[in-house]
Protein backbone atom coordinates (compact mmCIF):
# COMPACT_ATOMS: atom_id res chain seq x y z
CA UNK A 1 0.00 0.00 0.00
CA UNK A 2 2.70 2.48 -0.92
CA UNK A 3 1.40 5.31 -3.11
CA UNK A 4 3.10 5.87 -6.46
CA UNK A 5 1.67 9.37 -7.04
CA UNK A 6 0.10 12.27 -5.22
CA UNK A 7 -1.55 15.55 -6.17
CA UNK A 8 -2.39 18.81 -4.43
CA UNK A 9 -5.83 20.37 -4.32
CA UNK A 10 -7.73 23.07 -2.43
CA UNK A 11 -11.24 24.34 -1.92
CA UNK A 12 -13.58 26.60 0.00
CA UNK A 13 -17.19 26.19 1.06
CA UNK A 14 -19.78 28.35 2.81
CA UNK A 15 -23.01 27.18 4.45
CA UNK A 16 -25.11 27.77 7.55
CA UNK A 17 -24.05 24.32 8.83
CA UNK A 18 -20.42 23.64 9.76
CA UNK A 19 -20.36 20.13 8.27
CA UNK A 20 -22.01 21.26 5.04
CA UNK A 21 -19.40 24.01 4.59
CA UNK A 22 -16.72 21.29 4.82
CA UNK A 23 -18.57 19.17 2.25
CA UNK A 24 -18.76 22.15 -0.11
CA UNK A 25 -15.01 22.76 0.32
CA UNK A 26 -14.39 19.10 -0.58
CA UNK A 27 -16.60 19.54 -3.67
CA UNK A 28 -14.69 22.66 -4.64
CA UNK A 29 -11.45 20.66 -4.31
CA UNK A 30 -12.92 17.79 -6.36
CA UNK A 31 -12.53 15.05 -3.74
CA UNK A 32 -16.01 14.90 -2.18
CA UNK A 33 -16.80 11.44 -3.58
CA UNK A 34 -13.90 9.69 -1.82
CA UNK A 35 -13.77 8.10 1.63
CA UNK A 36 -10.97 10.18 3.06
CA UNK A 37 -8.45 8.85 5.57
CA UNK A 38 -6.04 11.32 7.17
CA UNK A 39 -2.43 10.18 7.32
CA UNK A 40 0.77 11.74 8.57
CA UNK A 41 3.13 13.67 6.40
CA UNK A 42 5.59 11.39 4.60
CA UNK A 43 5.98 11.33 0.82
CA UNK A 44 7.10 7.75 0.05
CA UNK A 45 10.37 7.26 -1.86
CA UNK A 46 9.75 7.61 -5.60
CA UNK A 47 6.21 8.98 -5.16
CA UNK A 48 5.63 11.52 -7.93
CA UNK A 49 3.73 14.80 -7.78
CA UNK A 50 1.15 14.78 -10.60
CA UNK A 51 -1.43 17.31 -11.74
CA UNK A 52 -4.77 17.57 -10.01
CA UNK A 53 -6.55 16.70 -13.25
CA UNK A 54 -4.54 13.51 -13.75
CA UNK A 55 -4.97 12.52 -10.09
CA UNK A 56 -8.73 13.08 -10.10
CA UNK A 57 -9.06 10.92 -13.21
CA UNK A 58 -7.43 8.05 -11.29
CA UNK A 59 -9.90 8.12 -8.36
CA UNK A 60 -13.20 6.25 -8.19
CA UNK A 61 -16.31 7.20 -6.16
CA UNK A 62 -16.29 5.55 -2.75
CA UNK A 63 -12.59 4.69 -2.92
CA UNK A 64 -10.65 4.73 0.37
CA UNK A 65 -8.33 7.67 -0.27
CA UNK A 66 -5.38 8.62 1.89
CA UNK A 67 -4.76 12.34 2.30
CA UNK A 68 -2.83 14.88 4.30
CA UNK A 69 -5.42 17.55 5.07
CA UNK A 70 -5.21 21.12 6.31
CA UNK A 71 -8.63 22.44 7.36
CA UNK A 72 -9.79 25.67 8.92
CA UNK A 73 -13.27 27.09 9.53
CA UNK A 74 -14.90 30.21 10.91
CA UNK A 75 -18.37 31.66 11.31
CA UNK A 76 -16.96 35.03 12.31
CA UNK A 77 -17.81 37.64 9.66
CA UNK A 78 -14.81 38.97 7.71
CA UNK A 79 -12.24 36.78 9.53
CA UNK A 80 -9.39 35.69 7.25
CA UNK A 81 -8.58 31.98 7.42
CA UNK A 82 -6.08 29.88 5.50
CA UNK A 83 -5.22 26.21 5.06
CA UNK A 84 -1.98 25.18 3.42
CA UNK A 85 -0.01 22.06 2.51
CA UNK A 86 3.73 22.38 1.98
CA UNK A 87 5.74 19.73 0.13
CA UNK A 88 9.47 18.98 0.06
CA UNK A 89 10.57 16.35 -2.44
CA UNK A 90 14.08 14.90 -2.09
CA UNK A 91 16.52 13.99 -4.80
CA UNK A 92 17.16 10.29 -5.13
CA UNK A 93 14.52 7.63 -5.47
CA UNK A 94 15.36 5.98 -2.14
CA UNK A 95 14.71 9.06 0.04
CA UNK A 96 11.36 10.02 1.48
CA UNK A 97 9.96 13.55 1.49
CA UNK A 98 7.73 15.60 3.76
CA UNK A 99 4.33 17.25 3.67
CA UNK A 100 3.27 19.81 6.24
CA UNK A 101 -0.16 21.09 7.21
CA UNK A 102 -0.71 24.67 8.30
CA UNK A 103 -3.97 26.31 9.37
CA UNK A 104 -3.99 29.96 10.29
CA UNK A 105 -6.01 33.08 10.96
CA UNK A 106 -5.10 36.46 9.49
CA UNK A 107 -2.54 35.16 6.96
CA UNK A 108 -2.69 35.68 3.21
CA UNK A 109 -2.21 32.82 0.72
CA UNK A 110 1.40 33.84 0.21
CA UNK A 111 2.33 34.04 3.89
CA UNK A 112 0.57 30.80 4.86
CA UNK A 113 1.94 28.99 1.78
CA UNK A 114 5.51 30.09 2.40
CA UNK A 115 5.22 28.99 6.03
CA UNK A 116 3.95 25.51 5.10
CA UNK A 117 6.56 25.09 2.37
CA UNK A 118 9.33 26.21 4.74
CA UNK A 119 8.11 23.79 7.40
CA UNK A 120 8.17 20.80 5.01
CA UNK A 121 11.58 21.74 3.61
CA UNK A 122 13.05 22.26 7.07
CA UNK A 123 11.82 18.85 8.26
CA UNK A 124 13.37 17.20 5.19
CA UNK A 125 16.63 19.15 5.44
CA UNK A 126 17.14 18.25 9.08
CA UNK A 127 16.59 14.52 8.43
CA UNK A 128 19.24 14.72 5.69
CA UNK A 129 21.76 16.41 7.97
CA UNK A 130 21.78 19.72 6.10
CA UNK A 131 23.17 22.48 8.33
CA UNK A 132 21.50 25.90 8.19
CA UNK A 133 20.52 28.82 10.37
CA UNK A 134 16.77 28.55 11.08
CA UNK A 135 16.63 32.31 11.65
CA UNK A 136 17.54 33.16 8.03
CA UNK A 137 14.75 34.19 5.68
CA UNK A 138 12.81 31.45 3.89
CA UNK A 139 13.98 32.65 0.46
CA UNK A 140 17.63 32.22 1.53
CA UNK A 141 17.04 28.78 3.04
CA UNK A 142 15.05 27.72 -0.03
CA UNK A 143 18.05 28.51 -2.23
CA UNK A 144 20.39 26.67 0.15
CA UNK A 145 18.14 23.61 0.20
CA UNK A 146 17.94 23.47 -3.60
CA UNK A 147 21.65 24.11 -4.22
CA UNK A 148 22.57 21.35 -1.74
CA UNK A 149 21.27 18.82 -4.26
CA UNK A 150 19.36 17.01 -1.51
CA UNK A 151 15.98 18.67 -2.13
CA UNK A 152 14.84 18.94 -5.74
CA UNK A 153 11.46 20.58 -5.28
CA UNK A 154 9.48 22.51 -2.71
CA UNK A 155 5.97 23.76 -3.29
CA UNK A 156 2.71 24.51 -1.53
CA UNK A 157 -0.99 24.75 -2.16
CA UNK A 158 -2.97 27.22 -0.09
CA UNK A 159 -6.61 28.19 0.21
CA UNK A 160 -7.57 31.32 2.08
CA UNK A 161 -11.07 32.64 2.58
CA UNK A 162 -12.82 35.46 4.37
CA UNK A 163 -15.60 34.61 6.81
CA UNK A 164 -19.03 35.21 5.32
CA UNK A 165 -20.40 38.67 6.12
CA UNK A 166 -23.65 37.10 7.37
CA UNK A 167 -21.96 34.58 9.66
CA UNK A 168 -22.26 31.46 7.51
CA UNK A 169 -19.65 28.81 8.24
CA UNK A 170 -16.69 29.24 5.91
CA UNK A 171 -14.27 26.33 5.51
CA UNK A 172 -10.96 26.39 3.64
CA UNK A 173 -9.09 23.17 2.88
CA UNK A 174 -5.83 22.18 1.23
CA UNK A 175 -4.91 18.55 0.66
CA UNK A 176 -2.24 16.22 -0.64
CA UNK A 177 -4.06 13.22 -2.10
CA UNK A 178 -2.21 9.91 -2.47
CA UNK A 179 -2.87 7.63 -5.45
CA UNK A 180 -1.97 3.92 -5.02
Amino acid sequence: MIPKNFFLTKGVGKHKEYLQSFELALRNAGIQYCNLVNVSSIIPPGCKLITKEKGLSMLKPGEITFIVLARNSTNEPHRLIASSIGAAIPSGKSNYGYLSEHHSFGQTDEVAGDYAEDLAATMLATTMGLQFDPETAWDERKQLFKTSGLIIKTTNITQSATGDKNGLWTTAIAAAVFIP
